[in-house]
């Protein structure tokens, strides 16, 4: 809110306090805005018949009243200088908040890891209503991540508001990368969390400068791991010694072929599995991390896997449509699963999702609209992540391009 300029009058003048000696008056500083004013004394004390009222200032050229008069023009400056600096932090002009600045009566100080703590008390109080647990677990890190940082490099456990700058934005991500060995992306993840808190300070007015102004926040590209067509048919096809394995490798093909996250799948039920507006069965969801909402049509293999487990018994009471494990155990054995494939890359569960973005639905020509859809992003351009990485999606068009040309 900008706060309307309003009519500030400074004045001079005497008080009716007499000191016997030599007859002279304290001289008082009036601050009035919209009719409303403010004394405060100047603690210099005049003789009367050596005041111009009109003028507020002392009469004559004598040293004493030259010295007086440079110390009246600096206060009156002073309170000048109050009125802009309201004006700039965009605070209400009053002639109380005047004369606190002059008095050097401030707010209480605001704190970096006080307000920190604030907001993450108040993501914590809207869980599951407007913020996941992954984004209150996210903000208590970069709360502690912050903290660390402060005491490895300021040595203190808080900081005023007005110590950030670029040094300090700098500086943390220089911990963050060295210290706490973050890559260059996990680095900025955790820089855009306490961005957060900055954005905070500036929109309550507490902060007169944004310290990332000139701090570059861009991630680097990742390639991301996806399987072929070929290594799925692998793993599809492959005769697991273990119940265990043949367990876990079920479950990641059914994400492969819905595109779900592993918190989505461990959380499905068989409510959510209706029938869509094609007569045919469909996943009806929320996805946890963002809770957008999900409309998915489900593939003819990812309902196999559906009725292989419906007898299960942690499937039974259709609280679940998979028994799916703890994630640390399901990336365990993922990695198994890979070496007795002869598949060289590094599996973990959410390659099943980048799997299904890229090889099950747009390398075989399905709409990026479409699939950004399925996936539940709330922006085209997280999808388009994929299609960069997509050769034969580049192939697919290319040939429907020549055929159309001839």
């Amino acid at each position: 809110m900008r706060y309307v300029r309003k009519k500030l009058r400074i004045a001079l003048l005497f008080k009716a306090i007499q000191k016997k000696q030599e007859w002279r008056k304290y001289i008082y500083l009036r601050i009035t805005v919209d009719g409303i004013p403010k004394e405060l004394s100047t603690k210099r004390l005049w003789q009367l018949s050596k005041w111009n009222v009109s003028a507020g200032r002392a009469f004559g050229n004598s040293e004493e009243g030259k010295t007086l008069n440079s110390y009246l023009d600096t206060i009156y400056y002073k309170a000048l200088q109050a009125k802009k600096q309201l004006l700039d932090r965009d605070q209400e002009v009053t002639a109380e908040a005047i004369k606190n600045i002059l008095l050097g009566v401030s707010e209480k100080k605001k704190m970096i890891m006080e307000i920190f703590k604030e907001h993450n008390e108040q993501v914590e109080v809207l869980l599951d209503k407007e913020f996941a647990r992954g984004t209150l677990q996210r903000y208590r890190t970069s709360y502690d991540h912050t903290k660390a940082f402060m005491k490895w490099k300021y040595k203190k456990e808080d900081m005023d508001i007005h110590a950030l700058d670029y040094e300090f934005i700098s500086s943390y991500s220089f911990w963050l990368k060295t210290v706490q060995n973050c890559s260059h992306n996990t680095t900025m993840k955790y820089l855009a969390n306490f961005k957060k808190i900055v954005l905070i300070c500036l929109k309550n007015g507490w902060l007169d400068r944004d310290p990332f102004i000139r701090f570059k926040m861009a991630k680097k590209e990742v390639h991301r791991v996806y399987l072929t067509s070929e290594e799925i048919a692998i793993v599809e096809a492959k005769r697991f010694p273990t119940e265990r394995l043949r367990h876990v490798r079920d479950i990641f093909l059914f994400s492969c072929y819905t595109g779900l996250a592993y918190i989505d799948v461990k959380r499905l039920t068989t409510s959510q599995i209706v029938i869509g507006i094609d007569g045919e069965k469909w996943i009806f969801t929320n996805r946890q991390k963002t809770d957008t909402p999900t409309r998915l049509p489900l593939l003819p293999k990812a309902l196999k896997l559906i009725e292989k487990y419906k007898d299960h018994p942690l499937c039974e009471d259709g609280s679940h449509v998979l028994p799916v494990l703890s994630n640390q155990k399901m990336n365990s054995y993922l990695k198994e699963i890979v070496d007795v494939c002869g598949i060289d890359k590094p599996l973990t569960f959410h390659i099943a999702r980048h799997t299904f973005a890229t090889t099950i639905t747009l390398g075989n020509g399905v709409p990026i609209e479409t699939v950004s859809k399925m996936l539940g992003h709330k922006s085209i351009k997280q999808t388009q992540h994929y299609a960069k990485i997509l050769d034969t999606k580049v192939s697919f068009d290319m040939k429907a391009l020549r055929e159309k040309l001839q």
